[in-house]
């Protein structure tokens, strides 16, 4: 909250006197003294000012003026923010927040505060996520994670990018107001309740070793889904060693007992 106040002080009638301040040496210290100068006459003491009146002449006027201003700096892309709806401040949030949503769908907004058609277009996308409460809206600010974007390759603002599930991004576009029916429609096909199988996807890996190359992220730090791929694969892989040794050993067993049959039928 920003205070401001003005005050100013007009006095009409007075040209006559003029103040100025000289410095005198005493004890070695330069003490202030005040020099007035009335109607041509000089008062050097600044002693004599206390028994100094002054008579003011008949135009004499005094206007004072005081103001005080109080204003809120509101900014607009906080104001009417819904639950589901989260503040982005880097790209390892990014990526945590698509892979935690689960199958929920995820609704990636790209904006810039100095942007005007993402301001006018605020409101409207704040009521949309009102009426789709199990949807997530993840807010970028362009300006702030400017890096990220580029690496992200979003290069149009108001842009926005749809995640769902194991899917990962079903769909990216721009829109203003003019166009917020493509909005919807994103909305009313991708919000649906389906079964995703597997873990959300969240950004392609390509892009996710780009934002690590540019040092967005951790180098070390790779996508929670694709380790989780990892690990399904190798118990797959383990799986058909097995079988493949189990049958081995039924095979070969199954030898040793026909050699066995036919040792005790020469018997």
């Amino acid at each position: 909250m920003a205070i401001s106040s003005k005050c100013g002080l007009y006095i009409s009638g007075v040209n006559e006197m003029s103040l100025r301040s000289k410095f005198t040496e005493s004890n070695s210290r330069a003490f202030p003294v005040l020099g007035v100068v009335f109607w041509g006459k000089p008062i050097s003491d600044h002693k004599g000012l206390k028994n100094l009146r002054v008579k003011a002449p008949r135009n004499f006027s005094v206007h004072a003026q005081a103001s005080i201003c109080v204003s809120k700096a509101m900014k607009w892309w906080e104001k009417t923010l819904k639950p589901n709806m989260v503040e982005i401040h880097s790209a390892q949030e990014l990526i945590d927040s698509l892979h935690n949503a689960g199958d929920r769908l995820v609704v990636v907004d790209f904006y810039s505060p100095g942007c005007g058609g993402c301001r006018a277009l605020h409101p409207k996308i704040c009521q949309l996520a009102e009426q789709n409460p199990d949807a997530i809206f993840l807010k970028v600010n362009y300006e702030e994670l400017k890096s990220m974007c580029h690496g992200l390759h979003i290069h149009v603002l108001p842009f926005f990018r749809f995640y769902r599930g194991a899917e990962g991004r079903v769909c990216s576009f721009s829109c203003t107001n003019a166009t917020i029916k493509k909005f919807k429609d994103a909305l009313a096909k991708y919000g649906a309740e389906g079964c995703s199988l597997g873990p959300a996807k969240g950004l392609d890996e390509s892009e996710i070793l780009h934002l690590a190359e540019i040092g967005e992220i951790s180098a070390r730090s790779s996508p929670p889904s694709t380790q989780e791929e990892r690990v399904e694969e190798d118990l797959v892989m383990k799986s058909v060693d097995l079988s493949g040794v189990w049958s081995n050993v039924i095979h070969n067993h199954g030898i040793e007992l026909e050699e066995e049959e036919s040792a005790l039928l020469k018997v």
